[in-house]
Formats: structure tokens, C-alpha cells, sequence
């Protein structure tokens, strides 16, 4: 038999996504004890069995080999941050947490997309782990979306709906509906088509919007500096917007560091409001329609967009990626 690459092997693990979860039981003394593991599957449906494994070498592990009853929790998307902290040695890990107080009295964690109380049914010897067996006594679930592990990085999950036609959109001359560039640019129109009403009874144009909405986050800019702020909208140069919104008293001027800037007035700021209330009503319909799983996909891809397009932050990037490697 050829060697095998330890390192080699958990990279080409890798390749198979999982969900990720927590494991919780109580030791002899009934203390709470709980650790993070992608090692959970079915086993079957009747009866109701699931299994994980256990290093060896964890500290815990005397804990879940005799207590006889443990729970898995099935992590949602926003738990990474627990995720972390179970996997981590040294530490009272339930410090802080609220927790519930299961079948078995094994401890509960809250906000997880599915949990499974289980009592031990069997237990076998996997080399450098033990592999634990369970019989579900008692389940819940969540509409969230799981947390996911691939490749060596948490992932999100979506829900794949029809077919892409990858192979045509792959061909160097080829132009379709899978076209990247065609697909942002389309949802983004679409989505601005929303609000088409609400910016008309304010009278005001995309730049207008762009420079007012910019002016409520960012409060004060230099006309330099909005400049620079707005590049990615492709309202090169600032100077009619500004001028219209001036004359119209939505933007006024200030000294801020002994430069000249603009900030919003009390009526750009109700212009402005009476529009973002309405973007903000057509997003909570269409994240409504995605789902939660969708939607956290969606602005996560979106979020990595921005990065890669935007010359500042490729480098940093690209920083990360070699660092992870």
C-alpha cells in the first residue's frame, strides 16, 4: 500500500462539504461539556440512529463515552462564532451562553437549525477516534440556513433552483443570460425599478439619490471626496448634482477641518428618508421571497464581488487567500 500524506489527506477531505456542528453531554459530576464536530450523519430511520466520532485525544472524551446520553446541534449560518469557541481548548465554553436543559439533562444550545437528543446505542473503535452511535430520543428543527465547512472555510448553502447553462457562458465569444455582468446588471435595474415612483415624486435623479443617500451615511464630504465615494456608480464628477441639490435647498454647505463640504439639510434628509423607506420595504419583500438561505448567500457572493471588482481591497484579497493557504 502506498503512504499516505496525512496533510494531502484532510486537504482532499476537503472536498466534501458538511455541516458543521456542536456536540454536548455532562460528565460525572454534571458539568456541561461540548465540542465541535463535522464528523455527524444519519444512520437510519427506523430506528432513528445518527452517529459522529470523537478524537481520541479530547479531554472530553471520557465524558461522552460513559455519560450514555449527548445532544448534536446542527449550527445555523450565524453561529460561526460558536462554532469557534466549542472548538477551542481551555476554556469554560457554556460561560455566557443561555442554555436549555434537554431530555437526558444534557445542556441545550439555542438559535440552531435542527437538534438531536440521543442516548448512546453503540460505540466502535475508528483508529484515532470513537465513533458514537445514537438512538434520537427527541428532535426540533429551524427554517435557517446551516452552516457549512468546505475546504478547510466555513461556507453558506443555497437551494438550487433550475439549471445553469455553464458549458455556453464557459465559451471565450459566447454572450447569454448566464453572462455574469448581465445578470448583476439586470437585478440591479430591476430591483431600482421598485423605487422608480418614490425617487420621481421626490424629483430626483439616480446622481442626485446617489450623492443625498452617500451624505446620510457618511454625513459631510468634501466634493472630493463624494467624488471618490460615488466612482463606483459611474457618476463621474459631482459638480451638477451638487449644484441642482443646492439650489433646491436639500444640500448645504459647511466648513468641516477648514474645508469645504456639504451635508444635508432637513429637507434633503426628508427627501432621502422617504426613498431608502422605500428601497428598504422592496428588500424585505425580495428577502422574503429568497428565503433566509438564499438571501445570506446572495449578499455573501455579492459582499465578494465588490472586494475582487474594487482595485483597493484585490490586494488584501488576495493577502487572505495566501494566508489561509
Amino acid at each position: 500500500m502506498p503512504d499516505i500524506n496525512p496533510q494531502e489527506f484532510r486537504r482532499a477531505l476537503g472536498a466534501f462539504t458538511t455541516g458543521v456542528t456542536i456536540v454536548t453531554s455532562c460528565d460525572a459530576d454534571g458539568t456541561p461539556v461540548g465540542v465541535t464536530a463535522n464528523s455527524f450523519n444519519s444512520v437510519s430511520l427506523d430506528p432513528p440512529l445518527v452517529l459522529w466520532s470523537l478524537a481520541k485525544s479530547a479531554k472530553s472524551l471520557a465524558a461522552f463515552s460513559d455519560s450514555g446520553h449527548w445532544t448534536v446541534h446542527v449550527l445555523s449560518a450565524e453561529q460561526e462564532a460558536l462554532s469557534d469557541r466549542f472548538a477551542r481548548r481551555g476554556e469554560d465554553k457554556f460561560s455566557g451562553l443561555a442554555t436549555e436543559t434537554g431530555i437526558s439533562g444534557c445542556p441545550l444550545l439555542t438559535g440552531c437549525a435542527a437538534r438531536f437528543q440521543c442516548r448512546t446505542s453503540f460505540q466502535y473503535d475508528g483508529g484515532d477516534h470513537l465513533i458514537l452511535v445514537g438512538e434520537v430520543v427527541g428532535f426540533d428543527s429551524a427554517d435557517k440556513a446551516p452552516l457549512v465547512f468546505h475546504g478547510g472555510r466555513y461556507a453558506l448553502a443555497t437551494k438550487k433552483s433550475g439549471a445553469l447553462n455553464l458549458e455556453a457562458a464557459d465559451e471565450p465569444h459566447s454572450f447569454s443570460e448566464d453572462f455574469l455582468g448581465y445578470l448583476v446588471g439586470r437585478a440591479h435595474y430591476q430591483f431600482l425599478d421598485g423605487i422608480r415612483a418614490e425617487l420621481a415624486t421626490q424629483a430626483l435623479s439616480d446622481p442626485e439619490f446617489y450623492t443625498l443617500s452617500t451624505l446620510l451615511q457618511r454625513g459631510a464630504q468634501s466634493s472630493a471626496a463624494l467624488d471618490q465615494m460615488l466612482q463606483h456608480s459611474g457618476f463621474a464628477g459631482l459638480t451638477s448634482p451638487l449644484t441642482r441639490l443646492m439650489a433646491r435647498e436639500m444640500v448645504r454647505e459647511t466648513q468641516q477641518d477648514g474645508t469645504l463640504s456639504y451635508a444635508l439639510s432637513a429637507s434633503g434628509r426628508r427627501a432621502v428618508l422617504f426613498v431608502i423607506a422605500a428601497a428598504k420595504a422592496r428588500e424585505a419583500d425580495l428577502l422574503e421571497k429568497l428565503g433566509d438561505w438564499d438571501a445570506r448567500v446572495l449578499k455573501n457572493l455579492l459582499k465578494q464581488m465588490i472586494a475582487l471588482t474594487d482595485a483597493g481591497s484585490v490586494e488584501v484579497w488576495r493577502a487572505a487567500q495566501g494566508s489561509a493557504a
